[in-house]
């Protein structure tokens, strides 16, 4: 099994104890994971459901018309 990264979260608060800067990020089973690390408290999220976006054009930068 691969290593998986963590990373802090700079400026987060613990919803459960208020402490700062303890919580951090990783990825376990396709499931984002935020951790704190004063209290192990727990918030997990599907992988995919953040970023999609419901707007048509949202990667494009510009359209050209030529004249």
């Amino acid at each position: 099994m691969a290593r998986q990264k963590k990373r802090f979260i700079a400026g987060a608060t613990c919803p459960k104890c208020e402490a700062v800067d303890t919580l951090m990020l990783f990825v376990e089973n396709d499931v984002e994971q935020v951790e704190c690390v004063n209290c192990k408290h727990r918030i997990s999220e599907p992988k995919a459901q953040g970023g999609t976006s419901e707007r048509q054009f949202d990667q494009v930068i510009g359209v050209f018309k030529p004249e």
